[in-house]
Formats: C-alpha cells, sequence, structure tokens
C-alpha cells in the first residue's frame, strides 16, 4: 500500500493496481477482496480506480471504476442498469414554500408510482395501472429498438417497460424537493431503468456465466464472467445495455416533468419555471471512452463521470446535503467521482441498529417517511457526506450545495 495526498494505492498480487479516494473514509475488507478480484483479469487498462464511497456490493464492488480493453463484465455493470441522477434548479425561492409541505408530499407520491407490492405482479403500486399518454408518446422513442432486443433475446418480452417509464422503484430510488445554498428550490431524483433494467441485467450476467464455463475455469469469482469483444454475445450486450441507459435517462425525464407539474399545479405555490440548470449523469453504466492514449471501455458501477467542466451530482442520503459538482477532468481515476455517500452496513444490520427514534432525529425537519419500513435508509445506514467529499477534492469542485426539505421514498 502505497499513500499520496490524494489518494492510496494498493498492488494487487499478480494483478493491476488499485487506486482508492478512500483517506478518511471506511474501505471495508470484503469491498477490498472484491476489487483486487477484479483487478486480477487479465484486459484492465492501467488500473481500477476506487472512489470514496466504496462499498461490497451484489456481484461487484460498488463505487469502482473499471477500464476494460477487448471485454465487459455484466456483473460489475449490474442490474440497476444506468441507474443515476437528475436535479433542475427553479425559480422558487424557500419563502414561497408553505410551512406545511405534507400536502405537497403526497402530490408527489400521487403523480409518480413508487414503492412495490403484489410481488411486482398485476396491480403493484409500483407500476402503471392507466398509461398515460405522455408516457405512451416517450416509449415511442424507444419501443423500435426495444422490440429488435426482445426478437433476439424473448425472454426480455415479459419484463416491466411502459408499464415502469415514468416510475420510481424502491430502495434507495427518491425524489426530493431541495434548497441550495441561496434559498432556491431545487428538485432532484434517482433512479434508473427499473424492471426491464433488471431482467436485462440478470440475462445477460446469466449468459455470460454460461459462455465461461465453456471457456474458462479459472475466474476469481463466476460474477466477473464476461464477454469478450467481438463475440455474438458482446455486440448484443453493447446494444441491449446501450438501450437500457437510454429508458433511464427516459424514465428520469418523465418522472421530472410529472414532479415539476405536479409543484405548478399546486395552489400552495406561486408561478415558476424550471429551466435554470439541469443536471443529469448516470452512475451504474458502460460507456467507451478514451483514456491513456487508448480506447477503452469504462464501468461506472456507483460512481458519476467528472471529466473536466462536466456537471455531476453526488447525494448525502434522507438526512444530509447533496451536491452539484463540477468535474475536473482526473486521469488518475478515469475523469470519475463518487456517486453518493456510500452505505456503512447492510439494511438488515441497519434495521436493527436504528430505532424510529433514531430515524425521526436523524430526519427532523425534512418532510418524508417517518415509519419503521425505511429504517434500512436511515442516514446513519450511510457514510459522512462531509467526509466523502473531502476525499475527492481533487476530483470535483462543489458548484452547489442542496439541503432537502421534502423526501418521497418507494
Amino acid at each position: 500500500m502505497v499513500e499520496s495526498d490524494k489518494y492510496i494505492t494498493y498492488q494487487s498480487e499478480g494483478g493491476s493496481p488499485i487506486k482508492a479516494w478512500t483517506r478518511g473514509v471506511p474501505f471495508d475488507a470484503k469491498a477490498q477482496e472484491q476489487v483486487r478480484n477484479v483487478a486480477n483479469l487479465p484486459f484492465i487498462h492501467g488500473w481500477i480506480a476506487v472512489m470514496p464511497d466504496v462499498h461490497w456490493g451484489m456481484g461487484s464492488t460498488i463505487g469502482s471504476v473499471i477500464p476494460t480493453v477487448g471485454a465487459i463484465i455484466p456483473a460489475t455493470v449490474g442490474v440497476d442498469i444506468g441507474c443515476g441522477m437528475m436535479a433542475a434548479k427553479t425559480t422558487l425561492t424557500a419563502s414561497q414554500l408553505p410551512n406545511r409541505l405534507c400536502d405537497i408530499r403526497r402530490g408527489i407520491e400521487m403523480a409518480v408510482p413508487h414503492g412495490r407490492s403484489k410481488g411486482g405482479r398485476k396491480g403493484d403500486r409500483g407500476a402503471w395501472q392507466s398509461i398515460p399518454k405522455r408516457v405512451y408518446k416517450t416509449w415511442d422513442t424507444l419501443s423500435d429498438r426495444f422490440s429488435s432486443l426482445v426478437n433476439t433475446h424473448p425472454k426480455l418480452a415479459n419484463a416491466n417497460s411502459i408499464t415502469h417509464l415514468g416510475t420510481l422503484g424502491t430502495g434507495n430510488h427518491f425524489i426530493e424537493v431541495c434548497l441550495d445554498e441561496s434559498d432556491a428550490v431545487w428538485v432532484m431524483l434517482h433512479t434508473g431503468s427499473r424492471g426491464i433494467g433488471h431482467r436485462i441485467g440478470m440475462y445477460f450476467i446469466e449468459l455470460a456465466k454460461k459462455d465461461m464455463l465453456q471457456h474458462k475455469s479459472n475466474l476469481p469469482d463466476e460474477n466477473l464472467a464476461y464477454f469478450s469483444e467481438g463475440s455474438m454475445h458482446f455486440d448484443q450486450y453493447v446494444e441491449a445495455i446501450g438501450w437500457a441507459q437510454d429508458f433511464a435517462h427516459a424514465n428520469r425525464a418523465t418522472i421530472m416533468e410529472s414532479v415539476l407539474n405536479t409543484l405548478q399545479q399546486a395552489h400552495e405555490l406561486p408561478k415558476f419555471e424550471a429551466t435554470r440548470m439541469v443536471v443529469d449523469c448516470h452512475h451504474n453504466y458502460v460507456n467507451r471512452e478514451t483514456h491513456l492514449n487508448k480506447a477503452v471501455w469504462v464501468t461506472r458501477k456507483g460512481a458519476v463521470r467528472a471529466g473536466a467542466g462536466e456537471l455531476g451530482i453526488i447525494p448525502g442520503s434522507m438526512g444530509a446535503q447533496s451536491y452539484i459538482v463540477r468535474g475536473k477532468g482526473s486521469e488518475n481515476s478515469f475523469h470519475s467521482c463518487s456517486h453518493g455517500a456510500g452505505r456503512v452496513m447492510s439494511r438488515t444490520e441497519a434495521k436493527k441498529r436504528f430505532s424510529l427514534s433514531d430515524h425521526l432525529r436523524a430526519t427532523k425537519g425534512i418532510e418524508c417517511r417517518k415509519d419503521t419500513n425505511v429504517l434500512d435508509e436511515t442516514p446513519g445506514a450511510y457514510k459522512n457526506i462531509d467526509a466523502v467529499m473531502k476525499a475527492q477534492s481533487d476530483l470535483v469542485d462543489i458548484v452547489h450545495t442542496l439541503r432537502q426539505v421534502i423526501c418521497v421514498k418507494g
């Protein structure tokens, strides 16, 4: 292990180096082992970059940036393909918000399907029961490519696609109304490609494992099964994941439209506009980029692109501030930064450790859910966002600091 003033370098035995922006934040042993397994693969380009929100994840480490030559590992992208953030600044100010925000929260919850019920089957509250015309219109821009995917991969046909377009989901996905440092009102949200993205991810992860059984048996972890560039399944995966990432963008834009329309129709609020600044960024995705003078595939698993001058979003938790940031274009991190605060414990542990009283204290003053079913998302389950931002001060500059006043969770 070698420390610099910016990051810590770990040398994996027989593998590529690991550069970790983890000074002052936890980097647990399970996550380190996961990253080392990836670093030992033969097609890593240069090194792996680890962000300060790093933590163990199913299949692959969350908070890792993995540049590869000639291969992509589906499990390092995961099943929440294209998951990311969107934020829009409005002309509203804090003084124009009503003292009671519960009606506005309920309005957002009525406008955007969220959560999950009935096992995700018919009647699920997290899916559209009656699809709005504007959702059909957006789906028209995606449907032809989806039909092509289904023709090649019929198992994708029955996943929730249009019924999840413009819906939030559950877990750590959220919609927030926030105030910045000058008391301007923002709308911010976090979600991805929903049911269809999950189906695409699982389908190709299993397909990669089957391919590996035929060709290689020495992987350190079966979840690191990969497709080699030029193979039929590689090209099909690139096509499928590209579509899922576009779906995720469209999903966020549709939700944002729903939320802004709800706010504009709220009798408690004056007329306003929402065109001051819009930021939209993936943090679970694959992108073709050039780094170290070579075209490579960059997988960001819980990481945001932070090229020079590029805007991104780093959220905190239900009770901590979030940030609009501008990238510094660090080549050491492959133009990347963290995607949030990062979990410091599992959902199961959080539910055991924190009480409802703890959650009420941590979310005091915020209009949000105050029940035991969100204890796994309570602020104490996450790393300290201030420490996370300090650890990556060489990767991004802070443009705006946002504090939530309303938070909608599934």
